[in-house]
């Protein structure tokens, strides 16, 4: 059943997980402020 599982967090990959759900945030916290300051004034 160890063999069932897709991830191995035994050699640090926890760590590129988290990175890349950082990396997905921050692209869409970037987005949303540009949609923000395209507005007419």
């Amino acid at each position: 059943m160890k063999n069932a599982i897709l991830v191995n967090w035994d050699n640090g990959s926890i760590i590129i997980v988290f990175g890349f759900g950082f990396v997905i945030v921050a692209l869409i916290v970037a987005v949303l402020l540009l949609m923000n300051n395209d507005k007419k004034k």
